[in-house]
């Protein structure tokens, strides 16, 4: 294995992950066979990231995560303390469907998921979207979209940088602008 990363010692790595240069894997984590995790990620306490997840680039994942198989994060993804994903709407202990039966969750470059918030699988959740702490996400997410409660609704719209954009679409931190079309905003350039 390529040793451009960290792991803690307490971690263990399974044969046939890729872990990119500059990567962090800190106390008590478990990456499972066939798993990519790209460059400059972090990895806090007690992640468990499954087999065949596919991990992008300067993402960070807070203690207590499992990332199970089925979901994808895409670069710069920020996931909180003690978020969780599924992946099964219909779980049985008697009667496992196995990777066909998952269903697939996206989440897209820059977006942030909150501490204790829950993602529903088989959704999507759009670029730079916000999801508040302890938010059940039942459905896909808009880019750019602020979303809060159970289940969880849009309440706002977000900046790339982070700040709630205000009733004009603008951020008042870094001066970004954007438009609204239909039920989703972009950046006006």
């Amino acid at each position: 294995m390529n040793k451009d990363f960290f792991v803690h010692e307490s971690s263990f790595i399974d044969d046939g992950v890729t872990v990119g240069k500059g990567t962090k894997i800190w106390h008590f984590c478990h990456i499972q066979s066939g798993a990519v995790i790209g460059g400059n990620c972090s990895l806090g306490q007690n992640v468990n990231i499954s087999n065949n997840v596919i991990i992008g680039n300067g993402v960070k994942i807070q203690n207590n995560v499992s990332v199970y198989e089925g979901v994808e994060l895409e670069d710069w993804v920020f996931c909180g303390p003690s978020c969780v994903f599924t992946n099964d709407l219909t779980p049985r202990a008697k009667y496992p469907k196995g990777r066909a039966g998952y269903k697939k969750t996206l989440v897209k470059t820059g977006a942030s998921i909150g501490a204790n918030a829950t993602v529903v699988c088989g959704h999507t959740v759009g670029e730079w979207a916000l999801i508040a702490a302890g938010a059940v996400v039942t459905s896909d997410v808009p880019a750019h979209a602020l979303m809060a409660g159970v289940p969880a609704k849009r309440i706002g719209w977000v900046c790339e940088c982070g700040q709630v954009l205000d009733r004009e679409l603008a951020c008042p931190d870094c001066g970004r602008k954007y438009e609204r079309d239909s039920d989703s905003i972009s950046e006006v350039r």
